[in-house]
């Protein structure tokens, strides 16, 4: 046995584990618009407004966050039948980096 952890080093962008659907995403997203909207009276906007895409995402990366832990069994990551590992773009599109660490096996 072993474990996979996988970092996105950005402060506008995270990581989670559900179901790879498109319409499921559409779902997330629309949750996540009710909690946190795109538009608000946000103070650290404040600073940038004269950015069009800073908005909500450093809100919306602390509620999907930055890393994951998965098992890892015979070279293989422990994932349940419908899951895989989603990655959302709050801020974009732009260039992102992962970093993936495998510790055992």
């Amino acid at each position: 046995m072993g474990l996979v952890n996988v970092w996105v080093p950005h402060t506008t962008a995270g990581l989670t584990v559900n179901e790879n659907d498109h319409d499921l995403w559409k779902d997330i997203l629309s949750a996540m618009m009710k909690i946190i909207p795109l538009k608000a009276n946000y103070h650290h906007n404040a600073k940038y407004s004269h950015l069009s895409r800073e908005q909500n995402a450093h809100i919306l990366s602390c509620i999907i966050k930055s890393s994951l832990s998965i098992p890892l069994k015979e070279g293989q990551m422990v994932l349940g039948t419908w899951q895989s590992i989603l990655f959302f773009e709050f801020d974009g599109p732009r260039i992102r980096s992962l970093q993936i660490q495998i510790l055992g096996e």
